[in-house]
């Protein structure tokens, strides 16, 4: 008999589990997309995970392009229940970027970040939904950074003067050799603490590597699988603690730069703009009309910190891969010291107005940001309503990623796509030339809000240290590794150099 029962019990327990599975799954395809027509293909998307065990999200750009050859350049992920569609090549990432801008211009939804204090009115502005407080706060932003002139000093003089500390520093490493990583970091993130706070750190100052290392170690926090399924299965965020322990590093340096932002604000005199942060108070003081425009106090920690990471994560990547390109082309580089020495010589201090005669020079800095690759997927899009592209139906609210590796490296533009190959932006007669598939900064409405600085600083900054310096491979040490490792943006491999004063 109590055998019977057991087995009744059992078979009850079995039949429930069914129905549950069954019940799930009904529910996992009914949340799924519709079978719109014309919908871009992609993979088989299984049960509740869709195509995520498809996809190496340590290094998602590889993954793309094997869907790319096989589906073609418009092809649909499933992130869950999220639809993702992934643009592959230049003619079809300029139709949606810029042809169709304001179709492509919105953002997802990411609650991996809200315990950072992101919400409604507090989005900063490189994450920010498309509208009107995003549209006020870019505006502002890009205004400001163009037409701050910081006191006395202009930005180029700035710039130019970081420049000559980071030389200088790189000249006490003497004949040793060394990593340039925190040297380099250290003065491009000075550029942008000098614009947003009014003044620069000693590179031995202890607050400076402290926020250093907590931004460099927040960009770690989101690579991989783990924060993919967060933002797509938000209730996981729920779990006590879970995202502080996650993402540790991400809150302390939120915290870090609310901080400076308190301190900034006790010394703050409405009569008198010192930098960035002054001309953020200065709006949010216009009350209530302004606060609706995203001016309010969490924005401001928020706009501040998206500054540091537009103005100094990508472009010292950058300047770090130029190093090392320099030393795997040493004719390359040898070619760079004529040009300099031939425009500018050997004492004066390099300027932006010299750019434009040197074709070569300029052509590296380019050549660099194309074979770097720095960021190779760029920030993801969401469709602002439903549109189409090249045949293809994509609905409103559709996650979009833009793969900048297809068009940076694509087949159909760049005749060495796969080769450090400066003649890229040179033209028979050696003048420089900027092909419209260069789009290291994205494009359109979305576009990198820093480019403007990034621009300025790889030309100053790379300009001078050739002027002072010449690059070689340590004695004894192996040739520098020139592929690149991913976290948000492609790195190169931990490399040193001597730097021989000329």
């Amino acid at each position: 008999m109590t055998l019977l029962l057991w087995l009744s019990s059992w078979n009850n327990i079995s039949v429930l589990g069914i129905f549950l599975t069954v019940f799930t799954i009904l529910v996992d395809f009914m949340k799924r997309r519709k079978n719109w027509s014309r919908y871009p293909p992609g993979p088989v998307s299984l049960p509740f995970v869709g195509t995520m065990p498809f996809v190496n999200y340590n290094n998602p750009h590889l993954s793309f392009e094997k869907f790319r050859k096989k589906f073609g350049n418009i092809f649909s992920l499933q992130n869950c229940w999220t639809n993702v569609v992934v643009l592959n090549g230049y003619k079809t990432v300029k139709e949606a970027l810029v042809n169709k801008s304001e179709d492509f211009a919105d953002r997802p939804y990411l609650p991996i970040y809200e315990h950072l204090g992101y919400g409604h009115k507090s989005e900063g502005v490189i994450i920010a939904r498309y509208g009107r407080a995003w549209k006020e706060l870019r505006k502002f932003s890009l205004t400001t950074l163009r037409n701050f002139g910081m006191g006395k000093k202009s930005l180029e003089e700035r710039v130019s003067e970081e420049a000559g500390f980071l030389c200088s520093a790189i000249s006490s490493e003497g004949d040793r050799p060394f990593n340039p990583r925190i040297l380099v970091n250290n003065a491009i993130c000075n550029v942008i603490c000098n614009i947003t706070y009014g003044e620069r750190f000693d590179y031995g100052d202890e607050t400076f590597k402290k926020l250093l290392t907590l931004f460099e170690n927040s960009l770690h926090e989101e690579v991989g699988f783990l924060p993919q399924l967060l933002n797509v299965v938000p209730i996981l965020l729920r779990i006590p603690g879970l995202p502080q322990k996650i993402f540790r590093c991400q809150k302390e340096y939120i915290n870090f730069v609310e901080k400076l932002v308190y301190m900034h604000k006790k010394t703050w005199n409405p009569a008198y703009t010192r930098d960035f942060t002054d001309a953020f108070l200065k709006e949010m003081a216009k009350g209530k009309e302004a606060e609706e425009n995203g001016f309010n106090k969490s924005n401001l920690t928020l706009v501040t910190s998206d500054l540091l990471v537009a103005g100094s994560e990508t472009t010292s990547t950058t300047l770090r891969w130029a190093l090392l390109f320099m030393l795997l082309y040493p004719e390359i580089q040898s070619k760079v010291h004529k040009e300099i020495d031939k425009v500018i010589g050997r004492n004066r201090p390099p300027t932006m107005a010299d750019q434009v005669n040197m074709p070569y020079t300029n052509a590296v800095i380019h050549e660099v940001q194309r074979c770097g690759d720095i960021v190779p997927m760029g920030v993801p899009h969401m469709t602002y309503r439903d549109t189409e592209l090249q045949g293809f139906f994509i609905p409103k609210g559709t996650t979009i990623i833009t793969n900048l590796t297809s068009v940076l490296k694509d087949e159909t533009v760049w005749k060495k796509p796969k080769e450090f190959y400066p003649e890229h932006f040179l033209n028979e007669n050696g003048q420089f030339v900027r092909p419209e598939a260069f789009l290291p900064f994205s494009a359109g409405r979305r576009a990198c809000l820093g480019e403007q600085l990034a621009k300025m600083e790889l030309f100053i900054f790379f300009t001078t240290l050739m002027q002072k310096f010449t690059f070689v491979i340590p004695e004894g040490q192996p040739r520098p590794r020139e592929d690149s490792y991913f976290a948000f943006t492609n790195s190169p491999h931990p490399y040193q150099l001597r730097a021989v004063p000329r």
